[in-house]
């Protein structure tokens, strides 16, 4: 089916001002939906208050409106305007939860604005807990014993009934705000009652706390035709209890048996067509590590934090897809922009690990609530890639940009066993540094596993590391053991302080031995096919795979991920600088960490690096670019 012409105009609405839950990934989405729209002839007008982002330069849509995102003033854009059609799904919980209220005004009705996208009704079966529930009991799909409430004293009824531990979750919030884990009566009134207060629908979900259990999450597409794919598959490393966003997430899944991965990937998709939605969508499931039951925990009917990290850790742009589908394309017509051969309906293959890091604002806020639960509290994250989950892992702490350089970092040797189990239960932001800390006073991963209940297999690996540390110290300047290093993550920094000698007597030890990092490509499909995306990342392997061009050439760097006090505003800075260096005529290169941001999407400069903003990961890849020189955003 080609793309629909009886629609010209259309309003997309963006996510406002950036909130912990909502930060730059919308403006990522909101971006490439706009382009993508535009890409197709129709005319975009976009509605967005936020004056930070690339989404609202003028530049991306026809037409910009910079105003106050309510039903008051998106009516007087709708009469001014007149679109056909609304794209509400790429702007957050804020474009969805508009949606449902422009619809019940009657304007869409009033002026004939079709929705586009995912229907209303699909939305409110996604978003509204209680109908969400009856249709997972008609698709025989289990959810967790459950009661939607109005009031507290229904809350405790539920209570009284089923027992404690009992999580709350407000319906058409966002990041889980208002909601909580409750292990006695007290912690259920307080919850229940601010919950129902932040809820638009004055509605929450009490339900059994099923914390412990592994949180998978799957990427969906699915166009009109009823044809669906999975994006990316993705493994929480904290089990159920925390939320997502405040989680170490690993992509593709490392834990999952086949027979798993397969069990979820049809719930998921079986969802995705029940629901009949257009586009991308994001499935929470949770795994019972002793059998294979399962439940769904959530389904976010739009693009979100978890798509974009899809996007860049596939390098299968679904804001982008999601658009087109919006106007009628199919999978099976869109070509695949990474690789220019292969379609949209491919699924996207991995040769690598990703590891996705929160960035916590408790640097900023020293004497916050630092213990982590349903209700996210990272303001933003880092992606980072490897060959090997240990790889992965120590690129994402030194992308984090607190001073970490790797899992010795932190120091927390005052601290007293009794304090460190406590903190091990009850998680906190320093949760992975403290694990490590563990390792070197001889827990066992069989202790660990009981205190967190995090899968054996990410223990093992970090346990691994800790040996590396150990064998560092009783080996210094052995080659081998330098090399192993290097390919398992750890920085020359790291390496130096085990070593009791300076980060550069280590990279001239490296540069005399040649160890040096290759680049490998990221293009969607294990390297079956060729790829069109100059798209890479570091490793310590043999062949490398980004070829330096004759051009003159500029690096932009990146800010790497967004914490208190540097927001995306630099995010706008850096794609602005790569535009105006492309026009001037010289090849632009980006190195960034972050990848909810527009400055990561491989389409906006001539190259991209992901990897951390350090000085030795840094000058890897200008020592291979050669360019004229760098500008610091």
């Amino acid at each position: 089916m080609p793309k629909r012409t009886d629609i010209q105009k259309i309003l997309v609405i963006g996510s406002g001002p950036i909130v912990i839950g909502q930060a730059a990934e919308f403006d990522y989405s909101g971006t490439q939906a706009c382009q993508a729209l535009r890409e197709e002839g129709y005319t975009v007008i976009l509605a967005n208050s936020n004056p930070a982002t690339i989404m609202t330069d003028h530049t991306v849509a026809d037409i910009v409106y910079m105003e106050p995102l309510t039903v008051e003033f998106l009516s007087k854009i709708i009469r001014k305007e007149q679109p056909d059609a609304l794209l509400p799904t790429l702007g957050g919980q804020t474009g969805l939860n508009l949606a449902v209220a422009l619809d019940n005004s009657g304007i869409l009705k009033e002026f004939g604005v079709e929705l586009l996208g995912t229907s209303l009704e699909a939305i409110q079966q996604a978003e509204d807990r209680e109908k969400f529930r009856d249709l997972m009991h008609q698709l025989g799909e289990p959810v967790p014993e459950s009661q939607i409430v109005t009031t507290v004293d229904q809350a405790v009824a539920f209570s009284e009934e089923i027992g404690f531990p009992l999580i709350v979750r407000p319906a058409y919030t966002l990041g889980g705000t208002g909601g909580g884990m409750c292990y006695d009566l007290e912690e259920l009134k307080t919850i229940t009652k601010n919950g129902l207060a932040l809820s638009p629908v004055t509605q929450c979900l009490i339900e059994r706390n099923i914390a412990g259990f592994k949180e998978i999450e799957y990427e969906v597409m699915r166009d009109k035709n009823d044809q669906a794919i999975v994006v990316c598959n993705m493994e929480n490393v904290d089990p159920v209890g925390i939320h997502t966003g405040d989680s170490i997430v690993v992509a593709p899944s490392q834990t999952l048996s086949d027979r798993e991965y397969q069990l979820l990937r049809n719930a998921s998709i079986k969802i995705i067509k029940a629901l009949q939605i257009e586009g991308g969508c994001n499935v929470q499931l949770a795994l019972d590590p002793h059998s294979f039951n399962y439940y769904i925990i959530e389904v976010n009917p739009r693009v979100s934090r978890s798509s974009a990290l899809a996007s860049k850790a596939t390098g299968y742009p679904i804001a982008k897809m999601a658009a087109k589908i919006a106007v009628g394309l199919t999978l099976d017509e869109i070509k695949n922009p990474v690789t220019g051969t292969t379609y949209a309906y491919f699924e996207p293959a991995l040769d690598y690990v990703v590891a996705k890091l929160p960035r916590f604002p408790f640097d900023k806020f020293v004497s916050g609530n630092r213990k982590l639960g349903t209700q996210m509290k990272a303001t933003g994250e880092v992606m980072a890639i490897g060959r090997n989950i240990e790889e992965a892992l120590l690129k994402g702490v030194r992308s984090l940009d607190n001073k970490a350089n790797g899992l010795a970092s932190l120091r927390l040797d005052e601290m007293t066993n009794d304090e460190m189990e406590h903190r091990l239960v009850k998680a906190d932001d320093e949760r992975l540094f403290i694990l490590a800390e563990a390792f070197r006073r001889g827990y066992s991963v069989e202790q660990l596993h009981q205190l967190t209940k995090i899968d054996r297999f990410f223990l093992w690996k970090i346990e691994a590391l800790i040996e590396m540390e150990i064998s560092l110290q009783e080996q210094p300047w052995e080659l081998e053991l330098l090399k192993e290093a290097k390919q398992k993550g750890f920085s020359d920094r790291e390496i130096a302080h085990w070593w009791n000698t300076n980060e550069d007597k280590v990279y001239q030890f490296r540069m005399e031995n040649q160890l040096a990092p290759v680049y490998k490509m990221v293009d969607t499909c294990a390297a079956e096919f060729e790829s069109q995306t100059p798209y890479f990342y570091s490793t310590y392997e043999e062949e490398n795979e980004s070829i330096a061009s004759d051009k003159e050439k500029v690096i932009v760097l990146g800010s790497g991920p967004i914490r208190i006090g540097q927001g995306i505003e630099f995010d706008y800075a850096t794609v602005h600088s790569v535009l105006a260096i492309r026009e001037a005529g010289y090849e632009a290169i980006i190195i960034n960490s972050n990848p909810e941001t527009v400055s990561t999407d491989f389409s906006v400069s001539d190259k991209l690096y992901f990897e951390p903003l350090t000085l030795e990961d840094v000058m890897h890849v200008v020592n291979l670019e050669n360019p004229l020189g760098v500008i610091v955003q």
